[in-house]
This record gives structure tokens, C-alpha cells and sequence, in this order.
């Protein structure tokens, strides 16, 4: 390897032990690991152990609120646990980081040693230069070769600049680092802090969570105890709303009640996201699909899970209540399930569960179906039109899964979602699915209106029941739904009292005396409570994924309460008036 000379005049020649290259590769070397150690990737994580004790700080505060709160957790719990995630991983990255920096320091230690010692061996050389331009010498120089000995002065003294510039940057690099290792240790020290101050709201959330459970089976037990005959009198309201499960009962007749002045303000009403049972293929969502240019087997796909499709024999027996048997697809020609007039590929979809679901239900034609929407609606005859095009362009085809023809669901309009089976009767079959039903990802219930393929529907947001009064709408007073506010909050804290909480204007299922809304008061306050009188405000907060209310956020006179969206819903239709429910998961209040 080449090295560096003085020239040989000097009376013996100088070799530098310190290679070129290795020098010029060593100080690249410490510049990046300068620059590494004081990159901004340094400064973010610092401030960003800044921004988690603050937001440990926030969470205390969040919890010391909580713990203050007569209402137990129950509207916190879940936002102070994903907070207290957030805190973990961002400790964890930070963590990371503090093991990064050790391995720096300890690269850059590791350099320094080196750079020490080759240092050392440039100045020991250096000195050794140095006595070659004592005075005698230099006057002997000079006296020999006056150019030359000047070049050479020029070249020592750039040298010297050259290694003066050297022991600034290591001294620099010296101090960097050991402000670097403070530093470290500082974060250390805070970040210790932060995992003990973090494990320990941990465990304390751990406790309450616990508590919430058990206090979440307790309400699920009392509202399970709802007794046989208010389980009844649920029943009856709904079913005298009359809400057909599909089209084949005819035209959809829903209200939209943000038309009608019911005559007073605040007006509140329950707004539900489509009619029951949302489990299958969605009529009005097979419409919106069509409509985009969707084929009947994209359609099929959408609504059902793990589908093929075979081909039956058209001509195979099938028995129909009151007509006797009937081919196959001559039965199909008699469905009135959905209007002839809608587009052709909604048309054959409606045809191909209508075929699937007669097959399934009848175990291949064994026993009988009815002809109603407790089956599905056959009128018999051929109803012709693009109705009959679609069962002869389906000839005989059904949807099966594991080798059997599937029970194919249907329902008019599911609001935007779709569920299980065993979400909504219990009992779960494979090809049934959870589903947003929309054409693109929402974010409000603005999205959902715009973005459904069901949204043609009338009843895809509507608010179902009414009073004569009103306007005949299913708008409530605000003392009203003050009203059912407390019997939810009663019941909840005394379950004893719910035979008692049911509507004010139908006699009292159990025999025994309806507590009016003065009444719930009294017993209200009598348990340590503070009722409500009136409501000023009402927010909702759903589940976007899955199309289920979660929470109800409810403020007035009396201060402010929260509730589960199922148990807020069970005790809405309890003792609303009339026939005013909130028929599914997705429901949203509004004020007027």
C-alpha cells in the first residue's frame, strides 16, 4: 500500500504509518455517524416521548374523571384501554430507539478508541517532522535549495492545518457524543417512569373492566328478565307496524317523518337503518347493484358466502300449499317477489334464491311450501314480462354449498348492512355474511346515505310508528324521551322495578300498576339518582364496520348519561307510545 513521503532531502525519509485511504474512509465514517446520531429521526423521537407523557398525563386525568363519575366506566372504558395500547406501543418504539442509540454509542466509542490512537501515531510522526525545521536546519535548507525549502514549509504547514482540523472534529464528535449518552440516559430515566406510571393505570383498568363485566351481565340478566308477557307486548307493538320482510307484500309504505311538523319542539324520533330481517339478499340492494352494472352472479356473490351453482332439473316435482305439485320453474314463474319492471339482473338474482330457497326449504321437493312472505309469495299463473325471461334465462340454476341447494334468504331493505344468520335467529349458516353493503368506505352516516346500495329504498331510514296526534309521526316530546331515559336507568338500578316500567298507554301486561313519568322520578331519586326531566341533546356512536348502534349519549336538565345501543333500544320500545320502535342494530335519534 502506497504511503505518504517527505521529499528525501530532509536527511533521512519520513514515512506517515497513516495510510491515505484509511484515513480518508475513517473520517467519512465518523462524519455519517455524526450525522446519523443528530439526524431528525433523534429530535422526533424525543419530542414524541414528550407527546406519550402527555398523553399519560391526559390519561390520569381521563381516569381520575372516570373513577369520579356516579356512571361506572362504562362510556370510557374502551377509549382509556386504546389509549393505554397507543401508550404501550409507543413506549415499545421507544424502547427500540433507546437500544438503537446504545448500539450508536457503542460504534461510536469503538471509532473514538480508533481514532485516538491513530491521532497519537500522526502527532508522535508529527513531532518527529517537526525537528527537522529547528533553526540550523532550516538555515541549512535554505542555504542549499532556497525554492524547495519553501515548498516544503508550505507543504508542513498545510499538514498542520490538515490535523489541527482532524483534533476539532474528533473534539466536536467527543462532545456530541457525550451529550448524546446525557441524553440517553435522560430518556432512559423517562421512559422508566412511563412504563411504571403505564402498569400501573393498567392494572387499575384491569379491575374496572372486570367491574364493568360483571356489571354489563347483570344489566343483560335483568333485561333478560323482562317478563313473559312484556316479551308479548314487545311482539304485538312490532308486529303492528306491519313491515313486510320482503317485497312480495306488495309496495313499501314508509314515512319519512323529517317531513312532518309533529307541532312541538324539541322533537325527538328513532331513525332505523332498513327493515327486518337483513339476513341474505338484499332486494333493494340487488336494485342499486344492477343499476351499477352488476351481473345476477356478481349480485349472488355479493350477498352470499362460498356459493357455486348447479343446475337442477327444471321439470323436478315441487309441492306448493294449495296447488297441488308443480314443475320446478313453472312454479318460479308465479313468485311475486320483486316488481317485474326492475332491471333484468336484479331480476334473475331474485329468481336464483327464489329457486335455491323452494329447493332448501322443501329438502328437494319432499314437503310443501307456503305461499306467503312466511315462505315466499307465490300467486300462481306466469307473471310474465322480464320476469319470466329471467327464470328461463336461469333455467333449473340454484346456488349451493356443500353439495346442497342453500336456504337463500331475502328481505326488502337492510340499510346498508348485512348480517349472519345466527346473528339475527341464532342458529348460523356458513353462506350468511357480515357486509357492509355499500359502493365505497364511509365515515358518517352521510356516506351511508349516499353510498348503499339500497338507498333507493323508502324504508331504508325511516322512523317507524306513529300516534294519531302528532302529525301522525313517531316524534317524541322531550320530557317523553326523558321519561324513558329514567326507566332505563330504574331498571337498570333495580330490576325488580321493570314489571312496572312498561308503556303508560296500553294496560300493564303483568296486571300490576305502570309507574307514570312522576312516578319513575320519585323512584329514581328514592335510589340516589338525579332524573332527568327534560333532554336538550342526543349523539350517537356506531360501529361503521359492523352497522350497529354502540352508544347513546343523552344530556339534559338532570345532567348527562350513556347506554349501551342494544339496551337503550330494548327499553325505547318498552315504553315508547303507540307502536313507535326502533326495529334493527342501526339506528340513529335526531332533533327538530
Amino acid at each position: 500500500m502506497e504511503r505518504l513521503k517527505v521529499l528525501p532531502f530532509l536527511g533521512r525519509s519520513m514515512h506517515f504509518q497513516l495510510s491515505a485511504k484509511k484515513l480518508f474512509i475513517f473520517f467519512v465514517l465518523i462524519s455519517i455517524f455524526i450525522a446519523s446520531i443528530f439526524s431528525p429521526k433523534t429530535r422526533v423521537y424525543a419530542d414524541e416521548l414528550a407527546d406519550v407523557e402527555k398523553q399519560l398525563s391526559d390519561l390520569k386525568h381521563a381516569l381520575e374523571l372516570s373513577v369520579a363519575a356516579t356512571t361506572p366506566l362504562e362510556g370510557s372504558l374502551s377509549k382509556l384501554k386504546d389509549t393505554l395500547a397507543d401508550i404501550k406501543r409507543r413506549t415499545d418504539g421507544i424502547e427500540k430507539e433507546v437500544k438503537r442509540k446504545e448500539a450508536l454509542v457503542a460504534e461510536g466509542e469503538q471509532l473514538l478508541v480508533t481514532a485516538s490512537e491513530l491521532l497519537g501515531q500522526k502527532v508522535r510522526e508529527m513531532y518527529k517532522s517537526k525537528t527537522s525545521f529547528s533553526s540550523p536546519g532550516i538555515f541549512l535548507l535554505m542555504s542549499q535549495n532556497l525554492p524547495q525549502t519553501i515548498r516544503v514549509l508550505g507543504y508542513q504547514k498545510k499538514v498542520v492545518q490538515n490535523d489541527r482540523d482532524t483534533i476539532v472534529q474528533i473534539v466536536l464528535y467527543v462532545k456530541g457524543l457525550e451529550e448524546k449518552k446525557q441524553q440517553l440516559e435522560n430518556e432512559k430515566a423517562r421512559l422508566a417512569k412511563i412504563r411504571e406510571e403505564t402498569d400501573k393505570q393498567a392494572g387499575f383498568l384491569e379491575k374496572e373492566i372486570s367491574g364493568a363485566k360483571k356489571y354489563q351481565t347483570a344489566l343483560s340478566t335483568q333485561i333478560a328478565q323482562l317478563s313473559a308477557k312484556q316479551q308479548q307486548l314487545l311482539a304485538e307493538k312490532f308486529g303492528s307496524l306491519n313491515l313486510p320482510t320482503s317485497l312480495g307484500a306488495g309496495p313499501l309504505y314508509c314515512t319519512d317523518d323529517r317531513k312532518i311538523d309533529p307541532g312541538f319542539s324539541p322533537a325527538f324520533a328513532a331513525f332505523t337503518y332498513g327493515i327486518p330481517h337483513r339476513v341474505g339478499l338484499n332486494q333493494y340492494g340487488a336494485y342499486g347493484r344492477a343499476k351499477a352494472g352488476q351481473s345476477y352472479r356478481d349480485i349472488l356473490g355479493a350477498y352470499f358466502d362460498g356459493i357455486s351453482y348447479e343446475k337442477k332439473d327444471p321439470h323436478m316435482k315441487i309441492k306448493v300449499q294449495g296447488h297441488g305439485e308443480k314443475d320446478l320453474d313453472d312454479y318460479l314463474l308465479g313468485i311475486y317477489e320483486m316488481p317485474e319492471s326492475w332491471p333484468l339482473e336484479a331480476l334473475k338474482a331474485q329468481v336464483v334464491a327464489a329457486r335455491s330457497y323452494a329447493l332448501a326449504y322443501t329438502n328437494n321437493g319432499a314437503s310443501e311450501i307456503c305461499t306467503t312472505q312466511a315462505c315466499q309469495v307465490y300467486k300462481g299463473g306466469n307473471k310474465g314480462g322480464n320476469w319470466e325471461k329471467a327464470v328461463k334465462e336461469t333455467e333449473g340454476e340454484v346456488m349451493v354449498r356443500d353439495g346442497a341447494a342453500i336456504k337463500a334468504w331475502y328481505a326488502s331493505t337492510f340499510g346498508g348492512y348485512t348480517f349472519t344468520s345466527g346473528d339475527v335467529w341464532g342458529s348460523n349458516r356458513s353462506y350468511t355474511k357480515r357486509m357492509r353493503d355499500t359502493s365505497g368506505d364511509i365515515g358518517s352516516f352521510g356516506d351511508l346515505a349516499d353510498r348503499s346500495y339500497d338507498r333507493e329504498s323508502p324504508c331504508f331510514y325511516a322512523a317507524q310508528g306513529f300516534r294519531s296526534q302528532y302529525g301522525k309521526s313517531a316524534w317524541l316530546k322531550s320530557d317523553e324521551l326523558a321519561d324513558i331515559v329514567n326507566v332505563l336507568r330504574l331498571a337498570k338500578k333495580d330490576g325488580s322495578t321493570q314489571k312496572h316500567l312498561s308503556q303508560v298507554d296500553k294496560p300493564n301486561p303483568d296486571g300490576v300498576d305502570t309507574w307514570d313519568a312522576g312516578r319513575v322520578r320519585q323512584e329514581l331519586q328514592s335510589r340516589g339518582e338525579n332524573p332527568l326531566q327534560s333532554v336538550s341533546s342526543v349523539s350517537i356512536e356506531w360501529d361503521k364496520g359492523v352497522g350497529k348502534t354502540t352508544r347513546v349519549n343523552i344530556s339534559g336538565d338532570g345532567g348527562s348519561v350513556s347506554f349501551d345501543g342494544a339496551e337503550f333500544s330494548n327499553f325505547f320500545n318498552l315504553r315508547a307510545p303507540a307502536n313507535i320502535q326502533i326495529v334493527g342494530p342501526l339506528y340513529n335519534i335526531e332533533k327538530r
